[in-house]
């Protein structure tokens, strides 16, 4: 099964394309659309997914990449949960905004991660591109952590993080996931427009407390 994944599906300008990165590249799209639709759908998928990219990312040279994929199943597992039962008294979860003291929190493990992966993949691996990979790692951990609380910031980390990723992956030679992550590109776009109409829609429906009777004279 591992050698029919990573042979060749095709060949573009001499470049080799194995049938893992054209099945990363059809359930990863599947995937960001169901997510912008939020369809609970998109969790198995997701996982999918990520097994495709870890094998992928793996015959790449790309380690934290690969490394990264066995955290995205288990945050899958739970983020489907959490989207089921994570709400108010085991509800399913609503589209919410990222409060200051989470983005503290985000922020400096992010900055910890990178550091931490960049030194890692510098002196213990043969990785040619251990910056860029230790950014994208901690940008897309903080991404999945915000998506599997349905934060809506979180489109705003994922498009940070594929504006770094398709550069990346065309200089890898990837060149079919460099073209992926520029659908994810626009796909994080419509789901950062659409989350942000449903937590309007919320927002506006949310009843409001009463107030105090206004005096009287």
């Amino acid at each position: 099964m591992l050698d029919w994944l990573t042979g060749t599906a095709f060949t573009v300008a001499d470049t080799p394309t194995s049938r893992a990165e054209l099945l990363g590249f059809a359930t990863g799209v599947l995937n960001v659309w169901l997510l912008a639709r939020q369809r609970m759908w998109n969790w198995p998928i997701g996982i999918a997914n990520v097994l495709l990219l870890m094998l992928l990312f793996w015959t790449a040279g790309l380690y934290a990449d690969a490394g990264l994929q066995v955290v995205y199943v288990a945050l899958g597992l739970y983020g489907w949960w959490a989207w089921l039962f994570g709400g108010a008294e085991r509800s399913r979860l609503v589209v919410s905004r990222t409060g200051a003291r989470e983005w503290m929190v985000l922020a400096s493990s992010g900055a910890v991660l990178t550091l931490l992966l960049w030194l890692f993949l510098d002196r213990a691996t043969d990785s040619t591109v251990p910056l860029p990979d230790a950014v994208t790692t901690a940008l897309s951990l903080m991404a999945t952590y915000g998506q599997c609380r349905k934060r809506v910031e979180s489109w705003w980390i994922w498009i940070a993080a594929d504006l770094i990723y398709i550069p990346l992956y065309a200089y890898k030679g990837l060149y079919l996931t460099a073209g992926l992550y520029l659908v994810f590109l626009a796909l994080c776009v419509f789901g950062l427009r659409n989350w942000q109409a449903d937590l309007r829609r919320l927002t506006a429906a949310r009843p409001v407390a009463p107030g105090p009777a206004p005096a009287t004279t």
